[in-house]
């Protein structure tokens, strides 16, 4: 049986790929930012973080099998 917290590592490391994702086409689109600290990739920022925590996640609340 897997831990909760596994599930959780798949959830923000699909969230965060899509996150990244529209952050990074985004960027390379130019659509203007309508927001006053836009300019810093939110998007981005937050997908990598989101990215980085769910592969964590999934890496510390693996099972091995023996």
């Amino acid at each position: 049986m897997k831990p909760i917290w596994y599930f959780v590592g798949i959830l923000l490391l699909v969230l965060g790929v899509l996150v990244l994702g529209a952050g990074i086409y985004g960027m390379m689109s130019n659509e203007p930012t309508h927001t006053v600290l836009g300019e810093l990739q939110p998007r981005v920022w937050w997908g990598g973080i989101m990215t980085v925590a769910g592969f964590l996640f999934l890496m510390f609340n693996r099972k091995t099998v023996a």
